[in-house]
């Protein structure tokens, strides 16, 4: 199955996000980031939301609510002290990956009130404390030869429900079968 992402047409740009990146952008509900500590050392944290929650603001610009967590503020410290983020964007089921390097900065909430509406996701619970911009210096898409696939919950489960709902179909039928052997005096085998 190709995916709109599969497709770069022979060639790419690297410094501006096309249809491609938006399209896989905007169904992501999860991304790594790594930012830079005071002393050097990389540090990688696992941000999640409601899918299309990281937000492409512009071809060079993405932000996402920074939602409360555990409450370390790791990466808010290595990004006020350094703005260089990296992200990996997975998709596991189709075997993709985008990484993405980026200079990233704070927004506190009420700042600026268009970003802030542009990153709340209707509905979802989570309370942002502070929004994360990022600016972009390049992207790539990586090989998917090592990738393996991973499926949520909820794709195992939309998978799996044509074989229980024809179960439930046979299960009825297999009752129905019965009732009439047991009318007709003979007992199933």
């Amino acid at each position: 199955m190709d995916h709109i992402w599969d497709d770069f047409n022979g060639s790419r740009t690297f410094d501006r996000f096309g249809d491609n990146e938006a399209a896989f952008i905007s169904t992501r509900d999860s991304f790594y980031m790594a930012s830079v500590s005071e002393t050097g050392w990389p540090y990688v944290q696992h941000r999640g939301g409601p899918p299309g929650f990281l937000k492409l603001v512009d071809e060079r610009t993405l932000a996402f609510a920074d939602y409360r967590g555990n409450l370390q503020y790791i990466s808010t410290g290595n990004i006020a002290a350094d703005s260089r983020a990296c992200l990996f964007l997975m998709d596991y089921p189709h075997r993709a990956r985008l990484k993405i390097y980026a200079h990233a900065e704070i927004v506190e909430l009420g700042r600026d009130p268009a970003l802030t509406e542009l990153v709340t996701m209707p509905g979802y619970r989570a309370k942002i404390e502070r929004i994360f911009r990022l600016t972009l210096n390049a992207f790539d898409w990586n090989c998917p030869q090592h990738i393996t696939p991973r499926f949520t919950e909820q794709q195992v489960s939309e998978a799996v429900q044509p074989l229980r709902d024809r179960l439930v179909r046979l299960e009825a039928e297999n009752s129905e079968l019965r009732s009439r052997l047991a009318e007709l005096g003979k007992s199933p085998a």
